[in-house]
């Protein structure tokens, strides 16, 4: 018999750094450097040096699980960079002011949400919006030559603006998207169907126009809840004799019937049998 192969996956150390408050986090090389969640660091990326925050300790995890080449973590941030950041952060609010006074005096129909340098200066990325295409190839020559450095202009969805733009949601909480979402996942109306919820769009949009990013976070369990429940107009049988279901509690896994006798009675899911 062949003896069975004990070789376990092959692993890389990497660390978790994070660009942006909510933004996704990338895999680094710690590179030596003894890291913990909250420092500040330098790191390598494909558009150059770039400033971020550790947000997971150094860890080993499968080398199939991260993308191919891992860069590294090429130092802490000192106070120099610090202070370059601060300096970024100052140029990128003016640099903002002239987007915007250039685009109105260009009459395009877009929106700019915000601009960013490159940690090193040597790129300014510009984030805007608009209904569809828009021709701005003078207003990139006339950026240009009034900022004095390499512009990218990146057109970006309206769930990204509230992103970016941030804002109270109508729970009274900061956006989820600007507090603690990362990524955009999908979102469909099925999903306030299952939750009972009303189908107002006014109900269901959040600031963005889009449907609310929460109607996700607790699909799954009304999507299994459903499972145990039966469905509204269901005939049923119960310990109180025979009915039919008038309404669903999802939350407490409850099933209201009225009886034959017409009196309503609540019951826990287990307590109901549909009737064939």
């Amino acid at each position: 018999m062949e003896a069975q192969s004990t070789e376990s996956p092959s692993t890389v150390t990497v660390v978790g750094v994070r660009f942006k408050k909510a933004g996704k986090v990338y895999y680094f090389d710690p590179a030596g450097h003894d890291l913990r969640p909250g420092d500040h660091v330098i790191v390598e990326t494909a558009r150059g040096a770039e400033y971020g925050q550790v947000v997971i300790k150094p860890r080993p995890v499968p080398e199939s699980d991260v993308a191919q080449p891992v860069r590294k973590v090429l130092r802490r941030a000192t106070l120099e960079d610090e202070e370059q950041v601060a300096e970024n952060r100052r140029l990128a609010a003016a640099a903002l002011r002239t987007c915007q006074e250039r685009v109105q005096a260009h009459g395009l129909e877009m929106r700019i949400v915000s601009v960013e340098y490159t940690f090193d200066r040597s790129k300014l990325v510009i984030h805007f919006t608009a209904e569809g295409r828009v021709d701005f190839r003078e207003l990139l020559r006339d950026l240009g030559s009034r900022l004095k450095t390499r512009l990218e202009l990146r057109q970006i969805g309206v769930r990204d603006e509230a992103k970016v733009v941030g804002g109270l949601g109508p729970c009274g909480r900061i956006l989820c998207c600007t507090s603690f979402l990362a990524e955009f996942e999908p979102i469909s109306i099925r999903m306030a169907k299952d939750q009972n919820m009303s189908l107002s769009p006014t109900k269901l949009t959040g600031l963005c126009g889009r449907l609310k990013c929460c109607l996700r976070f607790e699909n799954d369990t009304y999507v299994e809840t459903r499972a145990l429940l039966p469905r509204e107009g269901t005939r049923v049988q119960t310990e109180r004799g025979p009915g039919r279901v008038v309404g669903l509690d999802f939350l407490a896994r409850r099933v209201r019937v009225r009886l034959d006798d017409d009196t309503v009675v609540e019951f826990a899911h287990h307590e109901v049998a549909e009737v064939p």
